[in-house]
């Protein structure tokens, strides 16, 4: 719930830094409920979320015009439900029609045990080809994902980079997104080309990140990742993170 924390992060918090380090070219609110449009790619900055868990007597009302707000704008409706969810949206959104995706998992913790610094690391300022080319390995890229990434550069108003490492033949083996809010450094588009899998370049990527967001005053690491994931889920755990909560998706066509 909207109290739940570990070392201190909370889900509040974590669910701003997540819109942070996700630009949308389209916000506004609704009541407790934040919207976000992009290009119909990413969940994240696609979807409708909730800030306050509180009752809201206008809930039927209010669904009504958010449906409407995302047929406008030629979108998918998509809510991303979380801790922050009033009563009764999920029975709400399945009576209308949704249906649920799988689960994530947003995990967290200090960056101190595993932050190292990693000399292949390269940090760049944007997602070039060559970083894209690892990121195309993951199943769950598509065109309007790639769109977007390369939109959203240009709208962080956080420090961020693009990392990527090379596998011992110098091509590029594995990347990251990195972006450092205040405190918080969320990791995002954590892949290893399967290549190189099982040689512990993600380990290396991860800790080299984290060097990369201590140095400019991250202190708490999070990140989101697939809950059926399991190998990512387990190098995640031993690095010390731990799951602070879940969400998912409900999703509507148009």
């Amino acid at each position: 719930m909207e109290g739940n924390s570990w070392q201190g992060v909370s889900v509040v918090e974590l669910e701003r830094a997540s819109h942070t380090a996700v630009p949308a070219l389209r916000t506004a609110f609704d009541g407790p409920f934040l919207l976000r449009a992009f290009l119909g790619g990413t969940g994240r900055a696609n979807a409708v979320s909730s800030l306050d868990p509180s009752l809201d007597a206008s809930l039927s009302l209010r669904l009504d015009r958010i449906e409407a707000a995302y047929r406008r704008a030629g979108l998918p409706i998509r809510f991303r439900s979380t801790p922050l969810d009033p009563p009764g949206l999920e029975e709400a959104l399945l009576e209308r029609g949704y249906t649920a995706e799988k689960a994530s998992r947003v995990m967290a913790g200090p960056l101190a045990p595993f932050a190292t610094p990693e000399a292949g690391l390269e940090a760049r300022e944007g997602p070039d080809e060559e970083w894209l080319s690892i990121i195309a390995t993951a199943e769950y890229q598509t065109p309007a994902r790639r769109a977007e990434k390369l939109q959203a550069t240009g709208m962080m108003l956080v420090p961020a980079a693009w990392l990527l490492l090379r596998g011992p033949d110098g091509r590029a083996a594995a990347t990251a997104q990195v972006a450092v809010d205040g405190r918080l450094v969320g990791f995002f588009d954590v892949a290893t080309n399967p290549a190189f899998r099982r040689q512990g370049l993600a380990r290396r990527l991860m800790a080299g990140a984290a060097a990369w967001g201590q140095a400019r005053g991250g202190i708490t690491g999070w990140l989101q990742v697939s809950a059926d994931n399991t190998a990512a889920c387990a190098l995640y755990e031993a690095l010390g993170l731990r799951e602070i909560y879940r969400y998912r998706y409900f999703v509507r066509a148009l």
